[in-house]
């Protein structure tokens, strides 16, 4: 399943640092072997996504730039079907982003939010993908 555009209207990128602090500072936190996921309930009607790879994970810019790719296609395909609305969510890499298979992160992502209670519904925390 790959995303599609009209699935991913509904992301709006979070790109200010102040409301990327305030995310981290109250929010919720889950950490998976593949990333991290902050979150915070804002009432809104969309789902907000910021990414973060510190030089702590990998000194690179390549190697770093390569995991935010990997952390926006995970999250395009998974976030839109699984994720509630109304949530700011930050995903953080870690240095297993870069080379755990996709499958994984995606059950990552989706382990995470099911620990945090913010899939849509249960039933979907066991989505086998």
């Amino acid at each position: 399943m790959h995303a599609l555009k009209k699935d991913t209207d509904n992301l709006k990128v979070i790109k200010a640092r102040a409301h990327f602090l305030k995310i981290q500072n109250s929010g919720k936190k889950w950490v998976s072997h593949g990333l991290v996921v902050q979150a915070k309930d804002e009432g809104h009607e969309h789902i907000g996504i910021g990414y973060t790879v510190t030089k702590r994970t990998d000194k690179s810019a390549v190697k770093r730039n390569r995991i935010k790719r990997r952390l926006r296609a995970v999250a395009a395909e998974i976030l839109p079907h699984h994720a509630k609305v109304g949530v700011d969510y930050i995903l953080v890499g870690r240095p297993l982003t870069a080379t755990r298979p996709y499958e994984q992160l995606k059950q990552d992502l989706i382990w995470c939010l099911g620990k945090m209670d913010l899939l849509k519904d249960e039933k979907n925390s066991n989505a086998n993908f």
